[in-house]
């Protein structure tokens, strides 16, 4: 199961680091290809060249040396997974609340892979209300970690706080990958971002969302083994490079690219910020100011989600988002039936901390089996982990 996975190894300074070297071994042993990156702590409990050797890769402790960079955006997007294992009390601290001092944190903060991260440290730190909170948010952001295990510390104290050993590190990579590969084999069409409607060559009729969402949900779906289509209204967010991206800028784009694509897809999520009206015309030159007022006719678009709604074949299964101010709940389940969608994902713009210009969401999930799934406010990483479980669900049902 790690064949051919491409790993970030992190190391930081915990005595446990004498681990990384059977645990690195047992990794490339398993035809990972692994890269080390060090934090200068690390490396007074275990040395560089060990690890080098090991890994059969030069290990990264400094973000530039007399004649190379390490760049750290491209390590954070190579990488299928980012194990940080020994994870110190310390570098979870700097985790938790973005510090960025050394390579480590800067490749962390940079990564577009899942990040798995083996704690270890005393019991009485690994019990502490400061280092529970750390582990609390840093799960937050969509982190994974494993279970410290319980034995004999470097106190010599017996108790919590011990990393996991290599062996079941190793076992809980290769379930990792397992369990994310339930939609191998099939094809995903997602929409993301917003549509602009030009008014001149140079001003729009648009709105403010970012694409966040929808790109956090393209790339849920990858890591689940989809083939993945993005299609991407203006956005300045990132997106990994294992998606198919079509940029477009106006509804009418957005609809094409669908219409082109959708016959071949297997699931597909459109929750894109459409625009509900266009401009009729288009002025071939930038409209001039004046005194008087000035109006502007508007059509509307088509729609998209209904327009898939028609064509959807058996087996299909076509999402939709609903962004409501006021009779949520009544118009997600309009959008259901009227739409033909198989579930509809609501969000309120009532709710604290969800919609446009956010990292995180709060969804309320309905689909056509009936069933209603409420969920607490999260970030769009992780609220992209529950639209796609439930996907996966009402697929398999």
């Amino acid at each position: 199961m790690l064949q051919n996975k491409k790993i970030i190894v992190g190391i930081t300074g915990s005595i446990a680091a004498y681990k990384a070297a059977f645990l690195v071994r047992l990794l490339v042993k398993n035809g990972a290809e692994v890269r080390v990156i060090m934090t200068k702590a690390a490396a007074d409990f275990i040395t560089p060249l060990t690890l080098s050797t090991l890994s059969k890769n030069n290990v990264l402790t400094d973000i530039a040396d007399e004649s190379t960079w390490a760049n750290h955006v491209m390590l954070g997007r190579w990488a299928d997974v980012m194990l940080i294992a020994p994870l110190s009390c310390n570098s979870l601290a700097k985790m938790a609340t973005g510090l960025c001092d050394n390579l480590l944190q800067a490749v962390y903060l940079s990564a577009t892979c899942p990040v798995v991260m083996a704690p270890a440290m005393d019991e009485d730190m690994w019990h502490h209300s400061t280092t529970k909170a750390n582990l609390e948010k840093i799960s937050s952001f969509g982190n994974y970690i494993i279970p410290v295990e319980k034995g004999e510390l470097a106190s010599g104290l017996t108790g919590d706080g011990r990393m996991a050993e290599p062996e079941s590190i190793v076992q809980y990579l290769e379930h990792f990958f397992a369990a994310k590969q339930e939609l191998k084999g099939k094809k995903a069409l997602v929409t993301a971002g917003p549509t602009y409607e030009a008014l001149d060559p140079v001003r729009f009729i648009g709105n403010h969302s970012s694409g966040k969402m929808g790109i956090a949900i393209a790339a849920e779906l990858a890591s689940r083994g989809a083939e993945v289509t993005l299609v991407l209204g203006p956005s300045s967010v990132s997106v990994p490079e294992a998606i198919n991206v079509i940029r477009v800028k106006s509804a009418n784009d957005m609809y094409e690219a669908c219409i082109n694509t959708f016959n071949g897809a297997d699931i597909a999520v459109m929750s894109a910020a459409v625009a509900d009206y266009t401009p009729v015309t288009i002025a071939a030159e930038k409209i001039k100011k004046n005194d008087g007022a000035f109006t502007i006719e508007l059509t509307k678009t088509k729609d998209i989600l209904k327009s898939l709604g028609e064509i959807k074949k058996p087996g299909q299964l076509l999402a939709g988002f609903a962004l409501e101010t006021n009779n949520e709940r009544a118009y997600a389940l309009n959008k259901l039936t009227s739409k033909n969608a198989d579930l509809i994902v609501l969000n309120s713009l009532n709710d604290t901390g969800a919609g446009f210009g956010h990292d995180t969401n709060k969804i309320t999930i309905f689909d056509k089996l009936g069933n209603e799934y409420t969920f607490e406010t999260k970030t769009k990483k992780e609220v992209a982990k529950d639209i796609v479980n439930t996907i996966i669900k009402l697929f398999h049902a």
